[in-house]
Parts: C-alpha cells; sequence; structure tokens
C-alpha cells in the first residue's frame, strides 16, 4: 500500500495546502472566510473570527505534519485532517439542513453557496485522509517511478479537488432570457 499512501499524502497536502492559502492570502481573502463562517450560523457571530483563525491554523498545522518527513509526523497529518473534515462536514450539514446559502470560501476565492457538494465532497477527503493513515502504517515495497506517478496523481486530484468549485461552475447552464433565443430575419 506504499503509492496510495503517497498518493493520499499528497492529495490531503494539496488540499489543505490551497486551502488555507486561500484563506489566509492577504486581509481581505480573510475577512471573506470570517464572513463566511459568520453566515453559517454555526455559533455566535462575534466567535467567527477566532473560529476562522483556528481554522486556518489547524490547516497550517497539517501542511506542515505532512511535510515532514518522518511516518508519525505524516500519521498525525492525516489524523488532524480526517479530524478537521469531519467537524467542517457536520458544520455544512447543519448549515445546508437550515437553508444557509452563504458562499463556501473552502479555498478562498469560490462565491458558490454551500450545498450537498460540499458535504459529499468532505465526506471523500475524510475517507481518503483515515484510508492514507491506514496505509502509512502498511508501507510495502516502492520503486521511485512508482512514487513518481502516485505523487504526481496526488498532487492533481488535490487541484482538482481544490478546483471543483470553478469546474462545477463551467458546466452550469448559461442563464439566458427568452430574448436571447430569438432570431430577427429581417
Amino acid at each position: 500500500m506504499g503509492y496510495l499512501a503517497i498518493g493520499i499524502h499528497c492529495l490531503i497536502g494539496v488540499v489543505f495546502f490551497a486551502s488555507s492559502l486561500g484563506k489566509s492570502a492577504g486581509r481581505r481573502a480573510f475577512d471573506r472566510f470570517v464572513v463566511s463562517v459568520e453566515g453559517m450560523r454555526i455559533m455566535p457571530s462575534r466567535r467567527a473570527r477566532s473560529v476562522a483563525r483556528a481554522v486556518v491554523a489547524a490547516e497550517c498545522a497539517v501542511c506542515v505534519s505532512l511535510a515532514v518527513p518522518v511516518t508519525a509526523a505524516t500519521v498525525a497529518g492525516l489524523v488532524i485532517a480526517a479530524g478537521l473534515l469531519a467537524v467542517f462536514t457536520a458544520a455544512i450539514a447543519v448549515s445546508v439542513r437550515r437553508g444557509v446559502r452563504t458562499p463556501c470560501r473552502c479555498f478562498g476565492a469560490s462565491a458558490s453557496p454551500l450545498g450537498p457538494r460540499h458535504i459529499v465532497r468532505n465526506l471523500a477527503l475524510t475517507a481518503a485522509a483515515v484510508t492514507g493513515t491506514a496505509a502509512v502504517a502498511a508501507p510495502g515495497a516502492i520503486t521511485a517511478g512508482g512514487a513518481a506517478v502516485a505523487v504526481l496523481g496526488g498532487l492533481l486530484l488535490g487541484g482538482l479537488v481544490a478546483a471543483l468549485d470553478d469546474i462545477l461552475d463551467l458546466f452550469r447552464p448559461a442563464l439566458l432570457t427568452p430574448n436571447q433565443f430569438r432570431t430577427d430575419s429581417t
């Protein structure tokens, strides 16, 4: 399971790196994230800024843990990631159930409202982090070529996950008014 561990390590690392960077890439980005946290209405508004800071700090802790080339640090990073993702999933589920349509600022810039796709994404990432933890504990023989493919696959998948809202928005039908369908033959 060595390749699986490597791929998941890279996937989770990219997702949390993009997430923490997107939320902390300047005061405006962080303020938008704070507004999103407040808009979820799962805690008192006065706590939104401190919760947002804690989220970014925890995401950075995942990144640092996964960057350290020590098995125990990798396991810790994946366990923290799984825990954070479970909390994020629960918070989003509560907000969606209440009909809250605040933008998902999961990766900073997206203005897509929270919805079921965010819950599914986070459940899949939680499962990946848990699987990665088990895979790290059962290393297998690896080759340089196989490791390179696993790294590339994990990085690519992580980038796709980080850009998921933007990708899905590309396939959303454009809103057209009835007059835009008319063709004048005069």
